[in-house]
């Protein structure tokens, strides 16, 4: 069997440690002992970006990405989208980025300079209150992936994003008709019902981890604003 080499940690703002580890050719982002993401399961990373935008249905939408954890979900929004689309991550953990253009730097290639696409180092909720108060223009699509799902595992000030109210700020941040989409490693049915009240049309996707259909079962929320 292959040992785990760590390559590097990264302090979470608020929050615990991020561990990136080695596992032959594979690469995993660990909290604690468990997996958040690896190299080996991306596909329904990358899922979150393409279904989101296909259902979505606009040439050159303004979109938000919480989290960039590996890139996949960003890589695939621009694969997804036209020349004059936006697309705007936001990843709280600085060293996400050293990552990206260091030890990972074969899965990003060049798309940290790709015109259409930003990174910012923030906290995605700042992004969607500045929608809101008028700071930045709202958005055809938000898409989140900072947790393992609707709760704040990796750092205790996302649950916000997750409640009623935050919800509601999040529908707001959308244009008519946007979309927010919510990545889980499970399905959680009181989550589908906040959403639905927060004034969601949702429906509710499993997609595998693997593109072969095979690999866990993860679970994707696409919610539309009416």
């Amino acid at each position: 069997m292959l040992p785990r080499e760590t390559i590097a940690t990264a302090a979470i703002p608020g929050g615990d440690t991020l561990t990136l580890v080695s596992h032959g050719r594979d690469f995993i982002v660990m909290l604690g002992r468990d997996e958040l993401m690896g190299t080996r399961m991306q596909f329904s990373e990358e899922q979150l970006a393409a279904l989101t935008l296909q259902e979505l249905g606009r040439e050159n939408p303004r979109v938000l990405i919480g989290g960039y954890g590996l890139g996949f979900t960003y890589r695939a929004a621009l694969a997804a989208t036209g020349e004059g689309a936006r697309i705007i991550v936001a990843e709280i953990v600085p060293d996400i980025l050293s990552w990206a253009e260091g030890p990972l730097a074969h899965l990003t290639g060049d798309t940290l300079e790709e015109p259409r696409g930003e990174v910012m180092i923030c906290d995605v909720a700042a992004l969607i209150d500045d929608a809101n108060d008028g700071t930045c223009a709202k958005f055809d699509a938000i898409l989140l992936d900072v947790d393992n799902g609707p709760d704040g595992i990796v750092r205790d000030g996302n649950d916000r994003l997750y409640t009623r109210t935050g919800l509601g700020k999040v529908r707001e941040a959308l244009r008519p008709g946007g979309m927010l989409a919510v990545w889980s490693a499970a399905p959680d049915h009181k989550f589908t019902r906040r959403l639905m009240d927060a004034g969601f049309a949702v429906e509710v996707r499993e997609v595998r981890a693997r593109p072969n259909n095979k690999g866990p079962r993860h679970t994707i929320w696409f919610a539309r604003k009416g």
